[in-house]
């Protein structure tokens, strides 16, 4: 019974990763769902900055701290090791939904791209994006990532696979196809205005951060494995001419 609870609770969690990942495809393009970055009542600017600000800081403050070495040894002393994947996806899932649901909108235009040709470029590139960050979690484990992997091996009563170090097709280009898609999801747009900004630069900001930390912990897992894929291989931006 434990095993099945564990195994629906890791449902749970990946729906709230799916949820979250469509919510945000309709809420950068104020399409479908019921809020957007820039739909909804206008507050005073000090108000929208501070509160939208203030919802980035919160995702990004527990999502490093959950995935910290330290931190998953304390968490799993009180809620079951396998759960504890699904435990952090579930809090991402629903503190982005957070985001999403009490963003502040602050429409003011930065920039707006007129032509209908570089409308419609921009707009693929931003789709290109989230299609480049999806295919990314897709070429390593997507269950793995996702926690699905961790509780159907304990509903199975078998441990999964030692993790391996692979670098499939995206990850021959970029050590983090995962976050380059979602910076050109965040910052490509053809309206760029006052909130989109704030939220693209926050979120890039949290990403890079995010990013140094997995690095070590990719060092010590991985060894001299990855420290010389790290010489081989961009962080972030591709090398066009690299062979």
């Amino acid at each position: 019974m434990k095993r099945i609870i564990i195994f629906i609770y890791g449902i749970v969690g990946y729906l709230s990763f799916v949820a979250a990942t469509l919510y945000a495809m309709g809420f950068l393009n104020n399409v479908v769902v019921p809020t957007g970055i820039e739909k909804g009542v206008l507050r005073p600017f000090p108000v929208a900055l501070a509160t939208d600000v203030g919802l980035i800081a919160l995702f990004g403050l527990a999502h490093s701290i959950m995935a910290r070495k330290r931190f998953k040894a304390w968490w799993t002393r009180i809620i079951p090791s396998e759960a504890e994947r699904s435990t952090y996806v579930l809090q991402s899932g629903l503190l982005l939904l957070l985001i999403f649901w009490f963003w502040q909108p602050m429409p003011t235009l930065i920039w707006s791209v007129e032509s209908g040709y570089g409308r419609y470029a921009l707009q693929a590139i931003h789709w290109l994006g989230w299609i480049i960050a999806i295919l990314a979690t897709f070429l390593i484990n997507h269950f793995e990532l996702t926690g699905l992997q961790h509780v159907f091996y304990n509903l199975r009563g078998t441990g999964p696979a030692p993790a391996r170090f692979v670098t499939p097709f995206l990850y021959k280009m970029v050590r983090h196809p995962l976050q380059l898609g979602l910076l050109i999801a965040f910052w490509v747009t053809p309206d760029m205005s006052v909130g989109r900004l704030i939220f693209a630069a926050t979120m890039h900001v949290y990403i890079l951060i995010g990013l140094y930390f997995e690095e070590r912990s990719l060092q010590q897992q991985f060894g001299a494995a990855y420290a010389a894929y790290q010489q081989a291989t961009p962080k972030l931006m591709p090398h066009p001419f690299k062979k």
